[in-house]
């Protein structure tokens, strides 16, 4: 089977669109293009919807080099006619919503001037750039301004989905057999045996379409969902007097916008104050090179995002005023890229419909020469009736039919509702899976590359201890601190408060309740912390100087800057950052006596071992330092050296409960857990092995050194590195990459930052963070972790395997089914010239199989035994040999029966199904409700189709005796499923080769 599945693969990631083309062509024979492909990738729309991406970039970027080149000669320009409507007039503004918009559109400076500036735009949109807007005002502005949302496309209702249903070829050839039926019925046999036959199939036909309509209703309604989480971002502006968080669709023109690095511009806007404000517009014109936003260039485009620097942005235009609002338009078109689960059981669908489709045909032809061969032998060749007619016709539908069952459309859409499932379960776990294709792959992670900080640890970070004045402190409880504690003079007290209210992109707030929170990162708000302890007055320190020039931190450089001119005329720079980074910027230290002295050779090996002393004890290592600029010093520019060191920093960040348990459960099931963080190597070590991912066998490497190494040398570190500390994003990518393309692991990996797009993008499952994550990160991500918490990785891991184990389950029992119907029906054909199964039975099996089985098998939650079993490796034979074996025993087994047996068969083969290797199949089983629902509906129509629907069914109603024993029959197949299984079978799957140490669980017959 794998051989004749060999062109129906594609990459879970950025599939080629030559290998996407391949598999389309290869399908041939499909009973409903229309609801097999829905979930498909539209390959045409996609190429429109690009070329019009295009047109639209070109359009934007064309306008911003013609507009760029027309401000040099508008200099001599006046103020054009201006008049506002009543609408604007009545509701306070002054100033048309189209003639905003057009500002940044155009990147007009000029009539960006002729309104005032900034400040005259703010008081044109009535809003102070210092309060924000009133909430009172948010409805008004809606009214006249817009909604910061796009047009998207009306969602589908149940009867488009029953109108998809019913496009079915095979169902609407049946449908005219049984009006034809019914019209030769009438006519030859009259009222109401005549109709018995045709309305039986038109009854199941509706049956069919209604039960399969309601499936995929109540999938896209998960799809809804999952979409509509996926869309929640929110953003920090300043609204009534105080900052605070609102979703990105509540936004309106007049907000206050705080921006950081990885943020994604939500509107557009204008510069009203920041530092370093770098912008990548090449979402919108296609340009790569970052462009600088600044008073000058103030204007600011929904859509693109912040590559560096941090400011503070005035809504101008929201939703569809925006051209990134026309552009989101075309994104959806085309629709996600298909998982290689759902192209692998497509070729599966069309190697057996061929083969049902043969059966079909020889069925019919069975059926009809034997028909012709008696009425020759009678004698009765030259003579023919209705009922003649009505048999042929019978025949052909009987052909139909098989060709219903044995083209298993439900296959490639069973993993649709599996993952579809997965992806809601998750999302109440707190994991939000934004691509298809990345549940399944994770199912086969062989290597989760995770960070440290929030995702190990809880990120709920304090001061623990610190250095200063040559002293070590443990600083106990939050009460607060005084100088005779710390031992430290008035003025060490004063410049280490400026460092850490100055040097900080963390901000003291006031909230409803009139107290005191701070919003920032975890390591700003515990450095904050920690100076409001001191009883440093924060708003006090920042009033009282002017900043000059701000570098925020980024992953790359492990430091931020900032440039201040103090109230007495002098000029300071001020750095906190790595240690290692820091000390090299440093000439001198506070001494014991708050004295500036050297800092000699012997000062630094007693820093560095008090920075290792803090890191071995699992704390977070931070410098401060300070430097008085002298007259040679340019505003433009920060310091980077001559600093005086103040004080080092140990900040505790504790583990998170339950980590350790989650690691092992990763090496209970053969995946390989490595941290990849930027922090110390000696803090990195102490907390892995808290967690338990460094042992004695494992190496930890930093990333400068890792990245020096030559291939052959990474060939052979790799393996055992178990730690990696001081990484940049360029070492965690390498690490990433060389862990793929050397040892064919499936690797995972959590990023956060702007810089970790590219790991993100590499590896095989990009985990983004929903709390720490930036907006960048998480648009390059497959699942957005939205608690940071590594457990909820374990989570995803085990429903990706759910998904796997669950789909082969519904493979087994659907190819079951297709291999004894067909069976049946062609034995019976040619032995005795009828088929067992009539149009109406074969109906119900087709959706006691399709629609029925999928959902009893397919949506089945994990259990725990999944992860005591290795990974799938890559290219493992997805149908195994223990399913040969378990389909081969169902077809014995089930040849034997007919119509009640058969059903009963499925009812009992549907619980065999639920594992493929154990024996005990019960176990888990009552959990399921929708398992065991579907389990008693199978069975009570069951009953009313025998007792009830003879007439419609061709059958008789059953003594008690022969339900019992038609049932005893059909539960045959449990015993000889327990039989089956103990026989031993080689498996088909590749052992996966670990090389950390760990040795892979053994899968022996560890029966129940």
């Amino acid at each position: 089977m794998e051989e004749l599945l060999k062109d129906f693969e594609v990459q879970p990631k950025n599939s080629s669109e030559e290998a996407l083309r391949r598999w389309r062509k290869l399908v041939t024979i499909v009973r409903n293009p229309r609801r097999r492909f829905r979930m498909i990738a539209n390959l045409e729309k996609r190429s429109e919807a690009e070329q019009q991406k295009i047109k639209i970039k070109e359009k934007i970027r064309v306008a911003l080099l013609v507009q760029k080149a027309a401000i040099k000669f508008t200099d001599a320009a006046g103020p054009h006619d201006y008049k506002l409507t009543d609408e604007v007039r009545e509701a306070n503004f002054g100033i048309e919503p189209d003639e905003l918009a057009s500002i940044v559109h155009g990147h007009d400076f000029k009539r960006l001037k002729l309104h005032g500036g900034v400040e005259g735009i703010a008081e044109k949109v009535t809003v102070s750039l210092d309060e924000g807007v009133r909430s009172e005002n948010v409805s008004t502005r809606q009214k006249i301004y817009g909604f910061n949302r796009y047009t998207e496309k009306p969602p589908r209702n149940f009867w488009m989905f029953v109108w998809d249903a019913l496009q079915d070829l095979t169902l609407i050839i049946l449908m005219v057999c049984a009006v034809i039926s019914l019209g030769v019925g009438l006519a030859t046999e009259g009222w109401p045996k005549g109709v018995y036959d045709g309305a039986g199939i038109l009854l199941s036909i509706i049956l069919v379409v209604l039960v399969t309509a309601i499936s995929d209703y109540r999938q896209s309604l998960q799809f809804r969902d999952l979409d509509r989480e996926k869309k929640k971002i929110s953003v920090q502006v300043t609204r009534n007097r105080r900052r605070q968080q609102v979703s990105i669709y509540d936004l309106v023109v007049g907000d206050v916008i705080h921006l950081g690095i990885g943020d994604q511009v939500p509107a557009d806007g204008l510069f009203i104050s920041g530092y370093s404000l770098q912008i990548d517009e090449s979402s919108l014109s296609g340009e790569t090179d970052p462009v600088d936003i600044y008073e000058e260039h103030p204007f600011l485009l929904s859509g693109t995002k912040v590559r560096d620097g941090s400011a503070k942005m005035l809504v101008t235009a929201v939703g569809m005023r925006t051209e990134w609002g026309k552009l989101m338009e075309t994104l959806n078109e085309g629709g996600e890229d298909e998982t290689p689960l759902q192209v692998k059981l497509n070729g599966v669908a069309t190697i057996i419909g061929k083969i049902g489709l043969t059966f079909a045909v020889l069925t019919f032809l069975v059926l009809t020469v034997r028909f012709l061969i008696e009425k020759a032998v009678k004698n009765d060749f030259t003579k023919w009736s209705s009922t003649d007619a009505l048999t042929l016709l019978d025949y052909f539908a009987i052909a139909v039919t098989i060709i219903v069952v044995a083209v298993p459309e439900g296959l490639p859409l069973a993993v649709t509702l599996s993952l579809a499932f997965a992806m809601k379960q998750l999302m109440d776990e707190r994991a939000l899976v934004r691509h298809l294709s990345a549940c399944e792959t994770m199912g086969s992670a062989s290597c989760i590359c995770t960070d440290k900080t929030g995702t190990l640890t809880s990120n709920h970070m304090v001061v623990n201890r610190i250095w200063i004045c040559e002293k070590i402190k443990n600083i106990g409880s939050n009460e607060h601190k005084n100088l005779d504690e710390l031992e430290i003079s008035e003025s060490v007290l004063s410049i280490l408060l400026r460092a850490l209210f100055l040097n900080s992109s963390a901000e003291v707030v006031k909230g409803e309740n009139g107290k005191n929170s701070i919003l920032g990162t975890p390591t700003e708000t515990a450095l904050l912390e920690f100076g409001l302890l001191l009883s440093g007055d924060h708003d006090a320190y920042r009033r009282q100087i002017k900043i000059l020039k701000v570098e925020p931190f980024n992953s790359d450089k492990k430091k931020m800057s900032v440039l201040v001119a103090l109230p007495d005329g002098r000029i300071q720079a001020f750095c906190k950052g790595a240690p290692e980074i820091v000390m090299r910027m440093c000439e001198k230290v506070v001494d014991c006596n708050g004295e500036l002295v050297h800092l000699s050779e012997e000062r630094a090996r007693n820093i560095t071992e008090a920075i290792n002393g803090f890191a071995s004890d699992a704390l977070r290592t931070l410098c401060l330092a300070v430097k008085d600029a002298d007259e040679t010093f340019n505003e433009n520019s920060i310091p980077d050296s001559g600093y005086t060191l103040i004080a080092v920093f140990g900040i505790k960040d504790p583990v998170r409960p339950g980590v350790k348990e989650a690691v092992q459960t990763c090496l209970s099931a053969g995946i390989t857990v490595r941290m990849v963080t930027g922090d110390n190597i000696n803090t990195a070590k102490a907390i892995a092995k808290e967690c338990g991912i460094l042992t004695a066998e494992g190496n930890a490497i930093e990333g400068p050194e890792f990245s020096s190494k030559s291939l052959d040398e990474m060939r052979d570190i790799i393996p055992n590195i178990q730690v990696m500390a001081r990484s940049k994003p360029s070492d965690k990518l390498k690490f990433v990459t060389h862990l793929r393309n050397m040892f064919g692991e499936v690797v995972a990996v959590t990023g956060d930052g702007t810089n970790d797009a590219p790991a993100l993008c590499q590896s095989d499952i990009g985990l983004a963070m929903g709390i720490a994550g930036t907006e960048v990160a998480k648009e390059n991500a497959d699942v957005i972790i939205m608690d940071d918490n590594f457990a909820t990785i374990v989570n995803v891991a085990k429903w990706g395997r759910a998904v796997y184990i669950n789909i082969q389950k519904f493979v087994q029992f659907q190819l079951t089914v297709n291999v004894v119907a067909l069976v049946i029906n062609f034995v019976s054909a040619c032995v005795s010239g009828s088929a067992p199964l009539t149009a109406v039975q074969l109906l119900w099996v087709n959706m006691i199989m399709d629609t029925l089985g999928a959902l009893a098998l397919a949506i089945e939650p994990p259990n725990d035994a999944l992860m005591k079993r290795p990974p799938v490796p890559r290219g493992a034979s997805f149908i195994t040999k223990p399913m040969w074996r378990n389909i081969i025993d169902a077809t014995i087994v089930l040849n034997t029966v007919i119509f009640n047996s058969f059903v009963f068969c499925q009812v009992f083969n549907e619980m065999n199904s639920r594992d493929i290797e154990k024996i005990n199949i019960f176990r888990g089983m009552f959990s399921s409700w929708i398992f065991m629902g579907v389990i008693v509906v199978t069975v009570a129509f069951q009953v009313v189709i025998v007792e009830y629907l003879g007439a419609f069914a061709s059958t008789v109603p059953l003594s008690w005796q022969l339900w019992v024993f038609c049932i005893l029959v059909g539960s045959v197949s449990l015993i000889v499923g327990v039989i089956l299984k103990c026989i031993p079978v080689g498996s088909s799957d590749v052992k996966p080769k670990h090389h950390d140490g760990y040795d892979p669980l053994p899968t022996g017959p560890e029966i129940a």
